[in-house]
């Protein structure tokens, strides 16, 4: 469902909050909630397990509304009591039996949030009352490496992700932190990365975030951007023998992650009907891989700029602003689950006109 951006500046801001197995969510949860910002939050928390102890942590001189869902994971069996918990607040709020500003959802350390994610655009009651603001992804340096070895849920929290905070820094090198960081851009090259000690962070930043605003800035890190093309003529100037003493096992440079990002651009103009045959094919086909994409397009005879936002098989495009002095041009980034680049590039490539 498209909105304006007056509407959506007056509809309720949510934050996924998601990140690893200790990462220190429930840390930076309780910041938020102890810290004076002027918002009163609703919290929706799952744990995946009888009981949870995170309400009798955050809970204690607080305003904010805490609401619990066990025995599950929130992307799957839970998902039909989120939308009934987002139902359920909107109409509390309406009567005025419930005052708050925002809501902030704390899933599990192994859920994918991309099914989180649909929910604020497949559920027409949740679509015009909420507004999804942005995804919140804790990394742990001590473990992350490890984790993002292991786990694929761990990964597709990092795809999601429109912040990461890198926790326990104080426990790793510096060393080791850039090749977190490093490895944590080359998957999602659009995220911003902080390193927060025991949650202490700028609030403000991690609640006006935007990041499922069309309209917002398509960033892209220039690092991601280097590092693709200086892969790209990497070790064409050397050929090793077994006197080589190049470290070609060592740990740090075997990281295969099935997540990955990569992006399109081109200053042609994409004829919109091919376009848009091709992206549907896309997403038919890729779509549960497909994890987020976003772009700015360029097409022949529109005056303005076309914005592009996906997540999973839910695609949308509006108008954006008018094109103005610079040269119009198409830039796409696609970050998902070992999705097959030659296919997507060609096919865009395929979709430009003169």
């Amino acid at each position: 469902m498209a909105v304006t951006e007056k509407q959506a500046e007056q509809m309720l801001p949510v934050t996924i909050l998601t990140g690893f197995l200790g990462a220190g969510k429930t840390t930076l949860l309780k910041r938020i909630l102890s810290e004076f910002h002027g918002q009163r939050i609703a919290v929706i928390e799952n744990e995946f397990g009888p009981e949870s102890i995170d309400n009798e942590l955050l809970v204690q001189e607080s305003d904010e509304q805490i609401i619990e869902l066990n025995n599950g994971c929130i992307c799957c069996t839970v998902r039909g009591d989120l939308l009934r918990t987002l139902t359920d607040l909107r109409h509390k709020r309406e009567r005025g039996e419930l005052q708050f500003d925002r809501v902030i959802i704390e899933t599990t350390g192994m859920a994918n949030p991309g099914p989180v994610c649909q929910t604020f655009f497949m559920d027409d009651v949740v679509a015009e009352y909420y507004r999804l603001d942005g995804v919140i992804t804790i990394v742990d340096a001590k473990h992350g490496m490890d984790i993002l070895d292991r786990q694929n849920e761990a990964q597709a929290q990092v795809g999601f992700a429109d912040r990461i905070l890198i926790s326990k820094k104080d426990l790793v090198t510096e060393d080791e932190y850039e090749r977190l960081r490093q490895r944590l851009i080359k998957m999602n090259p659009r995220v911003n990365i902080t390193a927060v000690h025991f949650g202490e962070t700028d609030l403000n930043e991690l609640l006006d975030m935007k990041g499922f605003n069309l309209d917002s800035a398509l960033d892209i890190d220039p690092d991601f951007l280097k590092a693709e093309d200086e892969a790209h003529h990497h070790h064409h100037d050397h050929e090793c023998d077994e006197h080589c003493e190049h470290d070609h096992h060592h740990h740090h440079h075997h990281h295969q992650d099935d997540i990955g990002a990569f992006v399109f651009s081109s200053e042609q103009p994409f004829d919109p009907y091919k376009l848009d045959d091709f992206l549907g094919g896309l997403v038919q086909f890729y779509g549960p891989d497909m994890y987020r994409y976003k772009g700015i397009l360029f097409f022949k005879g529109v005056r303005q700029r076309m914005l592009l936002q996906g997540v999973h098989m839910l695609l949308g495009t509006e108008p954006g602003k008018a094109w103005g002095k610079e040269k119009p041009y198409n830039k796409l980034v696609f970050i998902g689950k070992s999705l097959p680049k030659d296919v997507f590039l060609a096919g865009l490539k395929n979709c430009l006109t003169k």
